[in-house]
C-alpha cells in the first residue's frame, strides 16, 4: 500500500528539501490577523538591541578571566551568530497562539516583512553579522583561525537569508512524520 493510502508524507532521501508554498487556507489564515511575531522588527528599538546584544556579550567575555582580546571577539561573534540562527532560521511558527497555526511552516526570517526580499529590516539584518564579522576579523589580526571560525559561524548565518535558501530547509536533526 502506498504511503498516501496511509496519510503519511513520503520523505525525502536528501538532507536539504524546500518547503511546500501555502495552500490558499493558510494564506486566507495569514491574512486574518496582524502576524506581530514578525512585525516587531520593524518598530523602534528592535534595530538597536542587536548592537546593544553585541555589545553586551563583548563586555561579557571581556570580564571572563583569561579570555584573551581575540578570544573575545571570537565568542562574541559565535553567541551572536549562533543567537541569530536559532531565533530567525531554527524555529518555525509563532511562540503565541494567536494566529490558529497560520505560521506554523514558516521559520521568522521568512515572515518578516511578509517575505519579501530587500526590504530595510532584511538588508539591516544582513549587514549586522556582516560588518560583526569584520570586526572580529580584524581585531583578532587577521589570525587564520579566528578567521575561519568566524568564516563558518556568519556564512551559516548569512547563507539562509539569501533569496536563493529562501523556504529550503535543512533535515538533519527533523523527526520524519508519521
Amino acid at each position: 500500500m502506498s504511503d498516501a493510502a496511509h496519510g503519511r508524507r513520503r520523505r525525502s532521501s536528501s538532507l536539504i528539501y524546500t518547503e511546500p508554498p501555502e495552500t490558499i487556507e493558510q494564506q486566507s489564515d495569514q491574512a486574518a490577523l496582524p502576524n506581530l511575531n514578525a512585525s516587531w522588527v520593524n518598530s523602534k528599538g528592535a534595530w538597536t538591541i542587536h548592537v546593544v546584544l553585541i555589545i553586551a556579550l563583548k563586555i561579557f567575555y571581556d570580564t571572563m578571566p583569561g579570555v584573551s582580546q581575540e578570544t573575545s571577539w571570537t565568542l562574541t561573534n559565535i553567541s551572536y551568530m549562533a543567537g541569530s540562527y536559532l531565533m530567525f532560521h531554527w524555529v518555525q511558527g509563532i511562540p503565541f497562539e494567536f494566529n490558529a497555526g497560520a505560521y506554523d511552516n514558516l521559520n521568522m526570517w521568512e515572515q518578516i516583512d511578509n517575505g519579501d526580499q530587500y526590504t530595510p529590516t532584511k538588508k539591516f539584518l544582513l549587514t549586522v553579522p556582516i560588518v560583526l564579522f569584520l570586526m572580529s576579523t580584524h581585531y583578532t589580526h587577521y589570525d587564520l583561525t579566528y578567521f575561519i571560525i568566524n568564516c563558518l559561524a556568519v556564512l551559516a548565518v548569512v547563507i539562509p537569508k539569501l533569496p536563493s535558501s529562501h523556504r529550503m530547509r535543512v533535515g538533519l536533526f527533523t523527526v520524519p512524520e508519521e
